[in-house]
């Protein structure tokens, strides 16, 4: 069987398809075998006020999918100039390929893969910021 594994922690929470699981008292595991499924771990979701800079707001915004929060199409065509903007900045051959594979997911509708490539851009871009105050 395959699909995406998730490895639970006590009380960790989840959001499946707008559902929200808790985990019991031990550590688990499940297997999400539904390709399309929208899944987000609460403990990685990106709230409002920390979506400050260029990279979080991305990913905010493609959080807002997995949530059902945010029309896909709509999301889509507000992140894809985004995506283009930043790859104007972040112009090494790895945030290049990150911002290839975000691209490539949001629009074949993978938007869990699209996360999770904008998602390691966030490490690059503190230090970018960091160096420049």
């Amino acid at each position: 069987m395959s699909g995406l594994v998730l490895k639970l922690a006590p009380r960790e929470r989840v959001l499946i398809n707008g559902a929200v699981i808790e985990n019991g008292d031990r550590r688990g595991c499940v297997t999400i075998v539904t390709p399309s499924a929208n899944v987000l771990r609460l403990r990685d979701a990106i709230h409002p006020e920390e979506a400050k800079t260029p990279v979080r707001r991305l990913c905010y915004a493609a959080q807002l999918i997995l949530t059902g929060d945010a029309e896909p199409a709509e999301a889509r065509q507000q992140l894809i100039p985004r995506i283009e903007e930043l790859s104007h900045i972040l112009v090494d051959s790895d945030s290049r390929r990150l911002l290839s594979q975000a691209s490539d997911a949001l629009l074949s509708e993978q938007f869990y893969q699209c996360l999770k490539a904008l998602r390691a851009l966030i490490p690059r871009e503190d230090r970018l910021l960091s160096t420049k105050a």
